[in-house]
């Protein structure tokens, strides 16, 4: 028994440490082909060490400091009001929905299910935002489509509520007088944090990591754009330029390969940066959201 407990042991650490390296090898190789000189990336492909080490890419990044740094500013803008926006939502589509008495509760859940499995299409969903909405070349374009509500949230939270929040709290609440939003504020949210966090996280990876809506709804408004949108601009031109250069120059003078690797270095940093904070609510807000539906 001894024996084979330090067998299974031994292979659980090394199952994990598979896996710990199959997480961190693209981020180093991401990272390392950035560093990268151009002509080497095109002649020998990528390399888990830099061979012939250069800052071309990140020179290249750095002439557009100054829209790059607006292009950030507008993603902290649209993922902080993005975020605060979904949560709230989130929240006062879940907490109703978590009370069993509530009127029509069935019939709304399996509306707010039912647009899980279909909706409009692409094209009439984009002439309901723009003529109807007319969020074209506004903030809200940025915010409002696709983004703003998802039912699967507000599933997971509903199902937190429900399952998570003791039905004898609010009772006592209700006897002390506190009124449904006194409940809300007071009791449900203070110890809803992990679904809370956990939902905030997603959202804003979501947020972060979103480019359709720029170039679904921004067409003259360019100064709305995130850094997704500014960045995939920067390598688009990088490869125009590198296509039409006609031999004058060399190709390889102009980093294309290694500029798309420093773009997505340079998205990935914030992400990386906010997860720690979240990390310790995520697994527990994911596995007590999920587990009664």
């Amino acid at each position: 028994m001894i024996n084979n407990s330090k067998v299974f042991n031994v292979f659980v650490n090394l199952l994990l440490a598979a896996l710990i390296a199959a997480c961190i090898i693209p981020f180093w190789l991401l990272f390392v082909s950035s560093v990268t000189s151009e002509s080497y990336l095109i002649q020998h492909g990528y390399s888990l060490m830099p061979k012939e080490f250069s800052l071309d890419a990140y020179k290249y990044l750095w002439e557009a400091k100054d829209s790059i740094g607006r292009a950030y500013l507008m993603s902290v803008v649209i993922a902080g009001i993005g975020v605060l926006a979904n949560i709230v939502l989130t929240v006062l589509f879940a907490y109703p929905l978590s009370h069993k008495d509530l009127p029509g509760r069935g019939a709304i859940s399996f509306f707010l299910f039912f647009t899980m499995l279909f909706n409009g299409g692409l094209v009439p969903t984009y002439l309901v935002y723009t003529n109807l909405i007319n969020v074209k070349d506004t903030l809200a374009g940025m915010i409002v489509p696709y983004l703003l509500m998802n039912a699967f949230f507000v599933i997971i939270m509903r199902t937190y509520f429900t399952s998570s929040i003791p039905g004898e709290v609010l009772e006592a609440a209700r006897i002390d007088g506190a009124n449904e939003v006194q409940s809300l504020t007071r009791i449900v949210l203070p110890m809803s944090k992990p679904i809370i966090a956990t939902i905030a996280l997603m959202t804003l990876i979501t947020y972060w990591n979103n480019w359709t809506n720029g170039i679904y709804f921004l067409t003259t408004r360019t100064d709305f754009y995130g850094i997704q949108n500014y960045l995939n601009d920067v390598m688009n031109k990088a490869a125009f330029l590198q296509s039409h250069m006609n031999g004058m120059i060399n190709a390889k003078a102009v980093p294309n390969i290694s500029v798309r690797m420093a773009i997505a270095v340079i998205a990935v940093l914030p992400l990386m940066i906010a997860y720690p904070f979240f990390q310790k609510y995520f697994v527990k807000g994911i596995t007590l959201g999920s587990v009664k539906g």
